[in-house]
């Protein structure tokens, strides 16, 4: 049996943590034993992962990248699990599986870079580039990210691999649930509803601050439209105080933190993410398999997910205005939101769903076992 350890920062509610867990609900545990380190743990993802039989062991905070009490901690793990390969993802994970793995000679390191490192220093990069020379393979999840490892940091190529994210296919939701939902929130029959997805932790990330201005400049065209927004987080009520001051907040529905994020999509007629900076964009994957059009910028690798005039529209971010601009097309042309929506679900299903990251990764796991003569029984 090989025996993975995955390592990262937080295990919240986040898109590393959902991949862990499509990881620990579809890889073959005849042959592969998974275990994860983490610093800290919230929400129940950690709970629904352990239900799949994957232990995760949360060590406590980081002092500093080189906290050696921590590292020390990570070690021992090591000794007793064994693993075969090591995977870190997020700074924090690449971090302890790069020196850990190197120290205790684990036969397989591999690490993940799942953001868009856009405003990453000089001394970031030069890190991640020594992390990636203790290291057999980096992923990279869209290829805006393979872009960066390439161009930014110029790493061997041979060492960089493109693994997609990927997202579970929606559920099946009746009729009823739609209208019971629909009446509970006030959205009526006839309402375009223009939707969103994300925690609200930053607006200097998301921007949902540009969305919100941007809706107010549709409702001077479009009476009977809504504005869904799904998520929490501390940015919240400066949100709902920006939909006051723009007089919209009789339009503005903010729903809080949802588990079952399926049944809102289905609410949706349209998708916005405008994000300053996204690595990959997994709530663009999921609204494409509700069949949503999809409003997005150009950055990261959303500009490589939405194809734009295809599958949705692309805009610079920031552009309040051009974003206005594209949700009034939309709005406007029911049969273009059709086409889009149609469109989108064919490229996610191809490309982004669960079982295919699973198996892309699980044949990444493979090429590097037999790199390094570790035969799977």
């Amino acid at each position: 049996m090989i025996r993975i350890l995955h390592i990262q920062e937080t295990m919240g509610s986040g898109g590393v943590e959902r991949l862990r867990l499509s990881l620990s609900k579809l890889l073959d545990k005849d042959k592969y034993e998974l275990k994860i380190i983490c610093t800290h743990t919230g929400g129940s993802i950690k709970e629904e992962i352990e239900k799949e039989g994957t232990e995760v062991i949360a060590i406590g905070q980081f002092k500093g990248i080189f906290d050696y009490k921590k590292h020390r901690e990570v070690q021992k793990i090591i000794n007793t699990f064994q693993p075969h390969i090591i995977h870190g993802a997020v700074f924090e994970g690449v971090t302890m599986a790069a020196i850990n793995g190197y120290i205790k000679k684990v036969p397989v390191i591999l690490l993940e870079e799942t953001s868009d490192p856009k405003n990453r220093s000089w001394k970031g990069n030069l890190l991640m580039k020594f992390f990636v020379k203790l290291s057999d393979a980096i992923i990279g999840v869209s290829p805006g990210v393979v872009d960066y490892l390439e161009n930014t940091l110029k790493l061997p190529k041979h060492k960089i691999f493109l693994v997609n994210n990927g997202v579970v296919l929606p559920r099946e939701i009746s009729r009823t649930e739609i209208a019971e939902l629909k009446v509970s929130l006030g959205i009526n029959s006839n309402d375009i509803v223009i939707g969103s997805v994300g925690r609200m932790l930053q607006d200097e990330h998301k921007r949902f601050s540009d969305l919100i201005k941007a809706f107010a400049i549709v409702c001077k065209t479009h009476s009977n439209v809504k504005l869904l927004l799904v998520g929490s987080g501390p940015e919240v009520e400066k949100y709902k105080k920006l939909s006051k001051e723009l007089t919209i907040s009789d339009k503005v529905i903010f729903t809080g933190y949802q588990s079952d994020v399926t049944l809102y999509y289905r609410l949706m007629n349209i998708f916005v993410l405008v994000s300053a900076y996204e690595a990959f964009g997994l709530v663009l994957a999921e609204a494409m398999l509700s069949k949503l059009p999809v409003v997005a910028t150009k950055v990261g690798g959303m500009k490589y997910i939405v194809d734009d005039t295809k599958t949705g529209f692309l805009v610079k971010p920031f552009d309040v205005n051009a974003i206005a601009e594209k949700l009034n097309v939309l709005c406007f042309d029911e049969e273009l939101r059709t086409n889009f929506g149609n469109n989108g679900f064919t490229k996610a299903i191809a490309n982004y769903t669960e079982k295919q990251y699973v198996n892309n990764l699980f044949t990444l796991y493979q090429k590097l076992l037999k790199k390094n003569k570790i035969q799977v029984q």
